[in-house]
């Protein structure tokens, strides 16, 4: 019997339909895994440049800016004195496992302009005041923090409750309205340096995005190679008696 018999005794012709299935999702895993490789490359070099501007000195913050998006991630210094009286809750906030707020209170300028501070996090029984009485300088202050541009969360993230304080994420228009105050298209989160009596605890940036695109590009080429290896299987025919 020649090779070419052979050949197609062992191998079932797969249907227009089958090949076109399994070729489109052969298709499709591919492209998922180069995407997530592009992401992955994305995230990398957004981390890069995140942490070379946290490494940078701090920069005086100035009156204004073409583009503040270009600031985002900067290291700043700026002086004035807190708002107290309009300090506002970031809620479901964690340090060392414990469940909190991050504190948010507005510092006004010498010049007028209002920044948010997001001073740093505290514990839930310190959410009151007067419990932190001695962290709240009623005089001028000059801090150093790291600025950032506010963006909005994805679908599924819970809604603000501006009316009981509770914020999830900065939303600056809503936190003008809650508060009666012009405020910066931007905050700034404070350093780590203490605060007298320990609250708020500052220096809570986090700097790096989660970056496992990596593993999710294998994973997804593993399927398509796992489909691959099913189709010729499952299109390979056993031999019958007298084949060969």
């Amino acid at each position: 019997m020649s090779e070419a018999t052979s050949r197609k005794r062992r191998f079932r012709r797969p249907t227009l339909a089958t090949a076109l299935l399994a070729g489109s999702a052969f298709l499709v895993l591919l492209a998922l895994g180069s995407w997530q490789v592009q992401r992955a490359i994305w995230k990398g070099e957004l981390n890069a440049e995140r942490r070379a501007h946290i490494a940078a000195p701090a920069e005086p913050l100035p009156e204004a800016a073409q583009d503040w998006a270009a600031w985002d991630y900067r290291r700043v210094d700026l002086k004035g004195r807190f708002l107290h009286a309009h300090e506002l809750m970031l809620g479901a906030r964690s340090l060392n496992g414990n469940v909190g707020y991050h504190l948010l209170t507005p510092l006004e300028e010498a010049g007028g302009r209002v920044v948010l501070i997001d001073r740093g996090w505290i514990p839930l029984d310190k959410k009151e005041p007067e419990t932190r009485a001695e962290a709240n300088p009623e005089g001028p202050v000059a801090l150093e923090g790291v600025l950032r541009i506010p963006r909005k969360p994805g679908w599924f993230a819970p809604a603000n409750a501006p009316e009981e304080n509770f914020w999830i994420w900065v939303d600056v228009p809503a936190m003008e309205q809650a508060t009666g105050l012009t405020l910066a298209p931007f905050f700034v989160e404070a350093d780590a340096r203490p605060n007298p009596g320990g609250w708020p605890k500052g220096g809570q940036t986090q700097v790096d995005l989660p970056n496992d695109h990596v593993q999710y590009a294998i994973t997804w080429y593993a399927l398509a190679a796992a489909l691959a290896v099913i189709v010729v299987l499952y299109h390979r025919r056993k031999p019958a008696e007298g084949d060969g």
